[in-house]
């Protein structure tokens, strides 16, 4: 337990950390990108914090007291305001939160890194021939290597919910070992997901469709159980390979929050890599377009 001496030097620091910051921000935003109207001719780098003040509609001397890192009483919607005219980042303006101590409002993308799908398809393409693919924030699949193609049945012309899927493909459940084992852990860790958002109707919309296809699902669903993405362990009968036992591990990236990559892991039982390794080469592919009835 934190003593009180601790948590003193510790809030001294937040807020002289929260002081710094706020003065470095204002010092790069110049009066003419602020839209003050003598922007153009004044010679002074950075905006006064009288002027951010007025520009958040603040009053000066609670603003000066902020910046100035005293302990006083803050608003998400003052904040919000203060991050518009330092036009901060989606990383930043949550980290000015946590330097208020207020609770910091989800992770967003910022938009120089919504354009990171090259990448993350090197990512994924670089994990062959082991599967792997991409969940939105609501775990739809946007994106998938040939190996999560061939074990799971994934099809780009066909969308694809991982939740709904779960509950409602007939022939995934029937592959998979333990499906009843790993279903209770599959919902805690979406209703985990949709903890971040609460307010997001496209989770809500999520949560409703698979309540109205699966009463197993609603089931689950009302128990509240909460677990983090993790990792889930796999075993699936499949068609041509035979049994293949794999561990799912979850993965986020800082930048892109709306994401979700997930890699699956050979694991020694069974000879799983080297199954996969055949299942991705041009005879495992022949082999997969006349599978046997699954």
């Amino acid at each position: 337990m934190a003593t009180a001496v601790e948590y003193t030097d510790g809030k001294a620091h937040r807020l002289a950390e929260l002081r710094e910051f706020l003065m470095s921000r204002r010092a790069r935003v110049s009066p003419a990108e602020a839209g003050l109207p003598d922007g153009g001719r004044r010679r002074t780098p950075g905006l006064r914090r009288e002027e951010v003040a007025v520009l958040a509609g603040v009053g000066v001397s609670w603003y000066q007291w902020l910046e100035q890192g005293r302990d006083i009483t803050v608003s998400a919607q003052v904040l919000d305001s203060v991050a518009r005219v330092l036009r901060l980042s989606p990383a930043e303006r949550r980290h000015l939160y946590v330097l208020a101590a207020l609770n910091p409002p989800a992770l967003e993308a910022a938009p120089e890194d919504r354009d990171m799908c090259d990448g993350l398809r090197r990512l994924i393409e670089a994990w062959m021939p082991f599967p792997a693919h991409i969940m939105d924030a609501y775990w739809n699949t946007v994106m998938f290597n040939e190996a999560a193609a061939a074990v799971f049945g994934l099809r780009a012309d066909v969308h694809r919910n991982c939740l709904i899927d779960f509950f409602t493909d007939e022939m995934y459940r029937a592959r998979m070992r333990g499906w009843e084992e790993l279903a209770p852990k599959v919902v805690a860790q979406f209703r985990s997901a949709c903890s971040e958002c609460p307010d997001d109707e496209g989770f809500r919309a999520v949560v409703e469709e698979a309540k109205a296809v699966s009463a197993e699902f609603a089931e689950l669903w009302e128990r509240r159980d909460i677990l983090p993405g993790g990792q889930n362990r796999k075993e699936m009968d499949h068609p041509v390979a035979g049994l293949l036992v794999v561990e799912a591990t979850q993965l986020r990236v800082p930048a892109r929050p709306d994401l979700v990559i997930v890699l699956h892991t050979p694991l020694p039982e069974a000879r799983t890599a080297e199954k996969l390794e055949w299942l991705v080469s041009p005879e495992g592919r022949r082999g997969a377009m006349y599978p046997l009835a699954g």
